[in-house]
């Protein structure tokens, strides 16, 4: 008679799959992927290193999995901030607000926000990287045609401006999160990267508030200095 795994079992099994990538992802957001290795995640976790190997085939698969894992949680909390919180929201006023909790969530957890956004890694995360960049792109996408449409934003493609609203955000943040070593493969290095790169809550704020007026200029914005503005002051309340 064929084994049938018990409801119990699946979810013993699902619970320490969990475990692992929650342990994964701990030591991805404090050294960088090449920290998260099977001894370090086992460890971590409170298993045998054998029982990765049983969620997971390789390390390539469990570092996708972590990627996917993380980026999930960051992509949700964009999503959540470009949602309406009053009727009558300007699209511009909501994509200022994914823009800076984009932003301010890199700049508080740089470790894992380089390790996203720039720690070179295997290719199979790089495709998930690609994921992860259209998962924002397509948050803002539907915030500036509607911008458009409302009269906004100027006239353009929507779906291409989307894609370079990711890449400036992505590129604007390196170096103020890591000044003078924007890439580098040692898991060592990235805790006295993120000290160096230490700003205090009014530089992080000023940064935020910059992103957001260019965000919106680029876009056509006619009042992309003062939305900056309102929003900056919305997190400062």
């Amino acid at each position: 008679m064929a084994y049938r795994e018990t409801e119990h079992t699946r979810a013993r099994k699902a619970n320490t799959r969990q475990r692992l990538l929650h342990a994964a992802r701990d030591l991805v957001a404090g050294q960088g992927f090449a920290a998260a290795t099977a001894a370090a995640v086992a460890e971590r976790s409170g298993v045998a290193a054998g029982t990765i190997y049983r969620h997971f085939p390789n390390k390539p698969e469990l570092v996708a999995e972590v990627f996917r894992y993380a980026t999930e949680h960051e992509v949700a909390q964009v999503a959540a901030a470009s949602e309406s919180r009053n009727v009558g929201d300007a699209y511009a006023l909501r994509l200022a607000r994914a823009v800076a909790v984009f932003a301010r969530r890199a700049l508080q957890g740089p470790q894992l926000a380089y390790a996203l956004i720039a720690e070179p890694v295997d290719p199979r995360v790089e495709q998930e990287r690609l994921r992860y960049r259209m998962a924002y792109a397509d948050i803002f996408e539907d915030l500036i045609r509607d911008g458009i449409a409302s009269g906004e934003f100027a006239a353009q493609d929507a779906a291409i401006s989307a894609a370079a609203l990711v890449g400036l955000l992505s590129e604007a943040l390196i170096g103020p999160l890591f000044p003078g070593q924007a890439k580098t493969n040692s898991a060592n290095e990235l805790p006295q990267m993120a000290a160096r790169a230490a700003m205090t809550n009014d530089e992080q704020q000023q940064l935020i508030q910059q992103l957001c007026a260019l965000s919106l200029r680029a876009l056509g914005s006619a009042e992309a200095n003062s939305i900056a503005e309102d929003v900056s002051y919305e997190h400062q309340r």
